[in-house]
């Protein structure tokens, strides 16, 4: 459950992103209405891409830390407490036998 909330999360966060097509589009467009070299237009588009992608890792963390935060608040057990648990019960079982 926490796995398919994070990657919703994620997905989102993702299609927020500038996608290379769009900034393609948008380096054209500065291009012929600012009057701007490609050079620059280049420079310009990474700077956005490296902002862009800044930007995503701190909403990705952030969608992480929220998530776990949602589930202990809902009392979600995670796969490695769940883990732990099971080998609890077997080891448990095994000296009951």
């Amino acid at each position: 459950m926490i796995e398919l909330l994070e990657k919703s999360i994620l997905t989102a966060v993702g299609a927020m992103t500038l996608t290379q097509k769009k900034a393609e589009e948008l380096m054209k467009e500065m291009r012929e209405k600012l009057n701007i070299s490609e050079e620059e237009g280049k420079a310009f588009l990474k700077k956005i891409q490296e902002a862009a992608a800044q930007n995503q890792s701190k909403l990705q963390e952030q969608a992480r830390v929220e998530v776990k935060n949602a589930c202990e608040r809902m009392g979600v057990v995670t796969a490695d407490e769940f883990d732990k648990l099971k080998k609890r019960v077997a080891l448990l079982e095994k000296k009951l036998k």
